[in-house]
């Protein structure tokens, strides 16, 4: 034991001394050191922690990599809103937002440059500086913790340097940070040579293979795919002594962060737009993937000054370079038949990379498109990516094209199943009219326990095909008379190391049938969009659904009283009557209605007497909720179960307008048309009550 305080020392020691170098080779760029004596340090550090667990620390190097985490990650609500940015697609649209900030302020200010790293979005969040939690974006207000997957990304420091520390304002406690996680390059195309040697599907591009990476369930898993980050942003600028974004660049690389070098202060127009020109030339040669410039209002102050729209800051923008063109093979084209029995023409192109990942299909969307586009088997065509996210065909290259290539035309009998196919009069679309077509039928299986439906989690396309194949699954219905011993036997196509079948295992079995119980659960409206109606996507089905809140009710209603839904014309109404009345249908609906999957909306369900105190007026919402806690979803329910219409844009005919913090573009088109505007304080008071109290306006 008398040797107890020089281990206890040489630990800290070798902690100070790995965290340094650490902090040189991320943050600074500047290593003192060759990797061999670091992972020298690190050895010894790990042997002495063996010997001495009591002295391990969850904030020690050696303990980036922590346990197994549970299955879900859980919910973490952001300190503040992490907001999309707009883009500006061209030169031009930039130019009018600087013109924009210069007529803010009457000059223009100082704006700070920085690329637009193509990853994954991450907060950070310090106590006492120390990391305490990792959160996604999420859909900006509540993300999932990956804590113990991001502890194990070397250029995160686990905690923030002395030095920085004394720049936080008196009595923060807590800090939360922001940035990217991105993969480089060159370790995404190791990932996706190891995937394919192995049979596995590889990732579409370096930004989706970095948002997998942080969600795996596995800490070690995520600890070898070499993610980066590049950190640019703090929640609330409050919490630091600095005065604008060009500063807080400096603190974050102070504090031990890995910080974007390729930045820069400009004073005018033409800095600006010679620091995107510069980036895009740039792009191929960097290490990681770009797919624009951010431009932000340099000053804290006057961020605060111009504010936010809804869904954006007013003060940054996105740049977005123009699509990535490149030249390839049309070797074919295929077609798929969608849930609703479509027929896509798809190309199959020689593998090309574009945008930062490799495109081998596009889709054509319809007969008349390829003849519009008049691109043929055997085609060299042009391919770019819509967004740098679509792949899309611009056309062929003519001088290119064989003497022999033929304009394609759809095939008349379904690809699927055989079956003729229509194209019915005024449409673009071929359409499989076969009920019993296997492809409709995965597509709609796929399509009921998806999130925006049911919400079967864990239900993803390899484990449904696998259903289908073994007979197990033809409709909807069937999802319901699965055991939790037959998934657990279900053989997934594939061998084990001994030449095993692989199956599906009793732990994701267990986890199947729980969710499928649950999504016995779910609204009504939910129900009505997992059934596949053709033309009813999630905002119909939940009109149809205020209006025949009981499947007996849709079922018995007539045509005409469809069509008289607002929101719904005569096309939607015939789909769902005709659906509705078909005997095939019919039987699906029976029978999960047996199996208990909710067939009634009770929130709308009131007797003769029931009150509905908001029936006859239109409510918007927009801003965020923040004394309440609700989403904007949330409390559009809570309105909807008074008898309200909810929807999404402010017109003459809209009765109020329920604006929370941060309100944009509705809340002025609200003032500008005279429309009512409630606060937040009087919704919670409209919703308690059923009344509309006195409004502001």
């Amino acid at each position: 034991m008398s040797d107890q305080p020089e281990i206890s020392q040489r630990i800290d020691a070798l902690r100070q001394e790995i965290e340094h170098h650490t902090y040189l080779y991320y943050a600074q760029d500047a290593p003192e050191i060759s990797d061999a004596a670091f992972d020298s340090l690190m050895r010894e550090l790990r042997e002495l922690e063996a010997a001495h667990p009591e002295l391990i620390t969850p904030q020690s190097p050696t303990q980036r990599v922590g346990g197994y985490v549970g299955e879900q990650f859980a919910p973490v609500t952001h300190e503040r809103r992490m907001y999309s940015l707009d883009n500006a697609m061209d030169f031009g649209e930039l130019d009018a937002w600087m013109d924009r900030v210069e007529d803010a302020f009457g000059r223009m200010v100082p704006l700070c440059c920085e690329l637009k790293i193509d990853g994954s979005s991450i907060a950070l969040t310090y106590e006492n500086g120390l990391l305490v939690r990792a959160a996604t974006r999420g859909d900006g207000t509540t993300g999932e913790d990956v804590t113990a997957n991001i502890r194990t990304v070397r250029d995160i420091p686990l905690r923030l340097r002395p030095a920085a520390l004394e720049s936080v304002a008196q009595n923060t406690e807590t800090i939360e940070l922001r940035g990217e996680v991105y993969m480089p390059k060159a370790s995404f195309e190791m990932l996706n040579a190891a995937a394919e040697m192995e049979g596995k599907t590889p990732f579409a591009n370096p930004r989706n293979a970095a948002a997998g990476s942080l969600r795996q369930k596995d800490p070690h898993v995520t600890a070898r795919r070499d993610l980066s980050t590049f950190l640019y942003a703090i929640a609330d600028d409050d919490a630091l002594e600095v005065q604008g974004q060009w500063e807080l660049l400096q603190w974050l690389r102070e504090a031990g962060f890995h910080v974007n070098p390729d930045v820069k202060l400009c004073t005018t127009k033409a800095q600006v737009r010679e620091f995107c020109e510069r980036a895009l030339e740039r792009r191929g040669a960097l290490a990681y993937e770009i797919d624009g410039v951010v431009v932000k209002v340099n000053s804290f102050a006057e961020q605060r000054l111009m504010g936010f729209t809804a869904r954006a800051p007013r003060w940054a923008i996105a740049y977005k370079f123009p699509p990535e063109e490149k030249t390839t093979l049309l070797r074919d084209i295929t077609v798929q038949v969608g849930r609703t029995g479509k027929l896509t023409p798809v190309a199959e192109l020689d593998p090309v990379s574009v945008a930062g990942s490799t495109v081998s299909r596009a889709t054509l969307h319809n007969e008349d498109e390829v003849a519009r586009k008049d691109v043929r088997v055997g085609d060299t065509v042009i391919v770019r990516k819509a967004g740098d996210v679509i792949p899309e065909i611009l056309g062929p290259v003519l001088s290119l094209r064989p003497a022999d290539a033929q304009p394609w035309q759809m095939p008349q009998t379904c690809p699927s199943c055989g079956s003729l196919v229509i194209r019915e009069e005024n449409e673009a679309d071929y359409r499989c009219i076969s009920i019993d077509c296997p492809a409709q039928a995965l597509e709609r299986l796929l399509h009921w326990a998806s999130r925006g439906a049911l919400d079967i989690d864990g239900m993803g396309e390899e484990i449904v095909a696998r259903l289908v194949a073994s007979g197990r699954l033809s409709d909807v219905a069937d999802y319901y008379t699965l055991s939790e011993l037959e998934l657990a036997a279900l053989d997934m196509g594939r061998l084990n190391k001994k030449g095993e079948p692989i199956t599906l295992g009793k732990t994701i079995a267990a986890k199947l049938i729980a969710a499928i119980e649950e999504s016995k659960s779910r609204s009504f409206a939910r129900v009505v969009y997992g059934l596949g109606i053709r033309h009813v996507g999630k905002t119909v089905a939940e009109l149809v659904a205020a209006v025949f809140p009981t499947m007996d009710a849709l079922s018995a209603a007539t045509e005409e009283q469809l069509a008289r839904i607002n929101g719904i014309g005569e096309k939607i109404a015939h789909a769902i009557f005709m659906f509705m009345r078909t005997p095939d249908n019919v039987d699906v609906i029976e029978r999960l209605a047996r199996y208990g999957v909710t067939m009634a909306d009770e929130t709308s369900m009131t007797d003769e007497e029931g009150e509905k105190p908001l029936e006859g007026l239109t409510f918007v919402l927009t801003g965020s909720l923040v004394q309440s806690g609700m989403t904007r979803d949330e409390a559009g329910s809570a309105l909807k179960a008074l008898g309200a219409k909810v929807t999404g844009s402010v017109s003459k005919k809209t009765s109020y307008v329920v604006a929370g913090e941060e309100a944009g573009s509705k809340l002025d088109k609200a003032l500008s048309l005279g429309v009512p505007v409630l606060n937040e304080q009087q919704l919670l008071v409209l919703l308690d009550t059923g009344r509309v109290p006195e409004s502001d306006s």
